[in-house]
């Protein structure tokens, strides 16, 4: 008998990760548990005139094992190259073999906060300079965000639902909620799920900068992105992509794949506050997580442990840690509320999918990751953050938070897989 939308269950079998800190998902858990920090000064341009000279960069990037040709690699922007890149990653991991699958029934959802941000820039010079005749007719595939999803879904002959999540930067959590929901509803068996960006680029840093939103500790690159940290000053970019292969547990179980953790609920909601500040108290982001904690049948003492949104900026991290308060109550100070941006930077649209990865590990490892660079912690961000470093812990249930500009709030709650 065919299982009910109500009793359809949702898992991770597959994770494929690239940024600063790692191009697979192993070697970005050790160096997270380590608390190695992937932040550094710029080095894809000259930075001497900007305000914020710092990113988390990814180094000795070659994508072309995940694409059919060279040719396809300069047919596209760096960001549906990281995006290609990790969900071949997450394919690789997981162990599926699409040919044994009806393809109809295999979708991705791999989002974009930003797009192809370097072609534009280089277009746009070609433009002014040499005039339109001269611009690629690749300039709109190169630059729209939703290429690293449609592309995917070429290469691999993936025919189910296809979607590319928008929202700054809880693009990548809105990618993962809305493909658990889509497997729920009975609409696809397999979804691959995330997001990616590259914004490490001149507009990028400089629009970012002009609005005061970047840190400007330039001359301690490895301790600028400081999470709840008093002295904190604004968050440091990062680069890079993060894609799940999130599969229905009866399919998953059929052919005997690896389980990292369950899926099972997710909150969406609007701040319809502000341009770029929360609301107060983070009042959208608290109603968030109870859609969230609503919709897994979970109950706020269930939690044990939250990826916090965390980005190192002196109001968002302040209106998180209200917001967790007014939904645990007493139950918070019980919580560990670990934020991983001051190691890798803020990855803007593919932030969700990369943080969910580390949650699907700790709940396979029991480990939570450290909050870095919490020297002198502020007295209104009073949870526990791991400051200490990794900790080994009973983890059966976390949220993962992602806030964006617009007042975007998206939240994802899973469960260890037992």
């Amino acid at each position: 008998m065919a299982t009910s939308i109500a009793d359809r269950r949702i898992v991770v079998t597959g994770i494929g990760v690239i940024n600063a800190l790692g191009q697979d998902v192993d070697a970005f858990w050790d160096n997270i548990v380590a608390g190695k920090c992937g932040i550094q000064k710029i080095e894809a341009f000259d930075v001497s005139d900007y305000a914020c000279q710092i990113a988390a960069e990814v180094k000795e990037f070659d994508p072309k094992p995940a694409f059919p040709s060279p040719k396809e690699v300069r047919r596209t922007d760096r960001f549906t190259q990281f995006g290609i890149f990790a969900g071949w990653k997450a394919l690789e991991h997981s162990g599926l073999n699409i040919e044994e699958c009806d393809a109809d029934r295999i979708g991705a959802f791999i989002g974009s906060g930003i797009g192809g941000l370097a072609t534009t820039e280089a277009q746009k010079e070609i433009l002014l300079n040499r005039g339109p005749g001269r611009m690629s007719p690749f300039t709109i595939p190169m630059l729209i965000l939703n290429m690293a999803s449609g592309i995917f879904s070429m290469y691999y002959n993936l025919r189910g639902p296809n979607v590319a999540t928008c929202s700054a930067c809880a693009t990548a959590t809105h990618a993962l909620g809305e493909a658990w929901r889509t497997i729920k509803m009975g609409d696809a068996d397999a979804i691959f799920a995330g997001g990616s960006e590259a914004a490490v680029v001149p507009m990028g840093i400089g629009g970012f900068a002009a609005m005061k939103a970047l840190s400007t500790r330039n001359d301690d690159p490895q301790h600028a992105s400081r999470p709840f940290d008093k002295d904190r000053d604004g968050f440091v970019m990062g680069e890079g992509a993060a894609v799940l292969l999130l599969e229905e547990l009866d399919h998953a179980k059929k052919r005997g794949a690896t389980i990292y953790c369950e899926i099972v609920g997710y909150g969406n909601t609007a701040d319809a506050h502000h341009l770029t500040a929360p609301s107060p108290e983070g009042e959208g982001a608290g109603r968030c997580m109870k859609m969230a904690l609503r919709s897994a049948g979970l109950n706020p003492g269930d939690i044990s442990y939250i990826n916090a949104h965390g980005t190192s900026t002196p109001q968002g991290d302040i209106c998180e840690t209200q917001a967790v308060r007014g939904v645990f109550g007493d139950h918070a100070n019980k919580l560990v509320v670990n934020s991983t941006k001051g190691a890798t930077g803020h990855l803007l649209g593919a932030a969700g999918a990369s943080e969910m990865a580390l949650c699907a590990m700790a709940l396979q490892k029991q480990i939570s990751p450290p909050t870095i660079n919490i020297e002198n912690q502020d007295p209104e961000c009073d949870l526990d953050y791991v400051r200490e470093g990794a900790r080994e812990m009973k983890i059966n249930a976390i949220l993962n938070n992602s806030f964006g500009f617009g007042g975007h709030n998206a939240t994802v709650a899973a469960k260890r897989f037992v």
